[in-house]
């Protein structure tokens, strides 16, 4: 495994050798780091079980509330791998920090990747909206074997919340930024799924494979550069949307900050960048109630009493 950076920036790109195939490999799973989630990880761990996600790979960077125990909860054991992955990792030699999650995700494509067909890196606060079917792999259709797929941000700010509202998050907030694709600082930027077979070089937002370089699809299909990705053509959320619950409300945004970055940002980095980044969503907003929509339509709980009488996520797919 080789690393790409800088000292200023740190190591924020791996290259690795993709794993071996098994032969009885399939399915999709999902590989994220989480540090103190528990108010949110039952309904983000529900509805991506309930959209045919088979395996989740979680490391958990240090949680001191109940996150560990709500996902052993809410996952059975088969479903889960359960990493701890507290502390900083830098080289001896330049003294560049290892962003942990690009670690995190090599990690994962190294020792789980040959199990499955696909391979998903988001965030606890980022959902897989299947906007054709009822699942993941159904809404990547369009997109055939082709190894990387990036789908780009749908921010979504406060939605007029100053407090935190009862129920799921994904009910609560319908308001995002009007563009993916526009140029407003931080509030640009793309997740990946790819074949963990074929990748090569592993970062946050995207990733190399072997036969392909740089080439990524979107969920239609299309086909570019990881730089073409920012052209207006590359833009779909036909298929499959990403959506990212940025702030939550005024109260939650707040607590959030208090709480810092997960890696390197300091308090007052994050801080700026917070608020840059919901100005800019909130400057220009949309409706976008496909979430609650497909919800709704496929009968998914979420856990709590908000969501009574739709169909749990366990028994979803």
């Amino acid at each position: 495994m080789r690393w790409f950076g800088n000292k200023k920036s740190g190591i924020k790109a791996l290259s690795i050798t993709p794993p071996q195939p098994a032969t009885d490999r399939s399915g999709i799973a999902i590989a994220l780091c989480v540090r103190n989630e528990a108010d949110y990880i039952e309904e983000w761990l529900r509805f991506h079980r309930a959209v045919g996600v088979r395996h989740f790979i979680v490391y958990d960077n240090g949680s001191t509330d109940a996150t560990c125990a709500v996902i052993r909860d809410v996952l059975d054991p088969a479903e889960l791998t359960l990493m701890p992955w507290a502390g900083k990792v830098a080289s001896s030699k330049t003294d560049q920090l290892i962003d942990g999650q690009v670690l995190a995700f090599a990690h994962a494509i190294l020792n789980f990747g040959g199990r499955f067909r696909r391979m998903a890196f988001i965030d606890a606060d980022e959902f897989l909206l299947p906007k054709t079917g009822t699942t993941i792999e159904e809404a990547l259709a369009a997109t055939g074997d082709f190894p990387n797929v990036s789908l780009p941000w749908h921010m979504f700010g406060t939605s007029g919340h100053r407090k935190k509202p009862a129920g799921p998050v994904t009910l609560a907030y319908t308001r995002r930024g009007a563009d993916p694709l526009g140029k407003q600082e931080h509030s640009t930027n793309f997740k990946c799924i790819v074949d963990p077979c074929e990748v090569t070089e592993v970062t946050i937002h995207q990733f190399r494979t072997r036969a392909h370089g740089d080439l990524t699809v979107n969920d239609a299909g299309y086909r570019t550069t990881r730089d073409g990705r920012k052209q207006r053509q590359f833009y779909s959320n036909a298929f499959l949307q990403l959506n990212h619950y940025y702030s939550k409300s005024e109260e939650e945004m707040l607590a959030k900050m208090a709480r810092g970055s997960n890696y390197a940002v300091s308090a007052e980095r994050l801080e700026e960048k917070m608020r840059i980044t919901l100005s800019n969503i909130q400057s220009a907003e949309v409706e976008d109630r496909a979430m609650v929509d497909f919800l709704t339509a496929n009968r998914i709980r979420l856990g709590g009493d908000e969501s009574a009488g739709l169909r749990d996520g366990a028994a979803a797919g």
